[in-house]
């Protein structure tokens, strides 16, 4: 046999064994070990930012072995997504129940400006800068769940009037979402300078541009303050 002929059936059975070769077993999407996994990769994020989820450290915060960790999967950026995908489930179901209520915009206003998870979100945000993958799913779930709002917004209700100005659910939904998110990013770090004058503005605001939801927030403050002074 011709040193040619026996590089070639050397190669041919190198490629036949590396063919053959069983893929890596990934843990079951429904597992609790894998729920753990997720919940202690999200207390991480919140608390000290995408940069600590580490495979030791997440096995450390979840009381588990770092092996276990690529056991459900391959990669970080796998495992990433996977709490991305959770975290984006989470919040189109509470979006839908906001946005079908007789009073859409205050109170998809009210999620915003609590949620807590917009800080989550920034998170997000800073690891797409570095991760391709991330970045790329982001834009396609952001896109996706802008749509969402604007479509359940203007459902039955079209654009929004104002001293003869027509607002769109596109604007609004846009304006909302990002007065919320920098003050609730401001909040997160101790700033508060111009937050309490912004929120009467906003409130006033979406008073007039939904007036049954305005009449049922002043009748619910005139109840408080009622309440307070009965006490007193």
């Amino acid at each position: 046999m011709s040193p040619r002929s026996t590089t070639k059936t050397a190669s041919s059975k190198s490629r036949t064994h590396t063919q053959r070769r069983p893929e890596r077993r990934i843990g079951g999407a429904d597992s609790s070990t894998r729920a753990a996994l997720l919940d202690a990769a999200e207390k991480l994020m919140r608390r000290e930012g995408y940069a600590a989820v580490t495979s030791r450290k997440l096995a450390n915060v979840a009381k588990l072995t770092p092996q276990l960790v690529h056991y459900y999967f391959r990669t970080m950026d796998d495992l990433f997504l996977a709490l991305w995908e959770r975290f984006v489930d989470q919040n189109m179901e509470r979006h839908a129940q906001a946005l079908a209520s007789p009073t859409p915009l205050r109170s998809m206003w009210n999620m915003f400006r609590t949620s807590a998870d917009i800080v989550l979100e920034v998170e997000f945000m800073g690891l797409a800068h570095h991760r391709k993958a991330i970045r790329t799913r982001l834009a396609r779930d952001g896109d996706k769940f802008r749509r969402m709002q604007v479509q359940l917004l203007s459902r039955g209700i079209g654009d929004y009037k104002l001293d003869d100005e027509v607002w769109s659910a596109e604007v609004i939904t846009v304006l909302l979402t990002s007065i919320s998110r920098s003050l609730v990013l401001e909040q997160d770090f101790g700033m508060s300078s111009g937050h309490a004058a912004t929120f009467r503005y906003v409130d006033a605001w979406l008073d007039r541009l939904e007036p049954s939801a305005g009449r049922l927030r002043k009748r619910k403050t005139a109840s408080k303050r009622s309440t307070r002074s009965a006490r007193t």
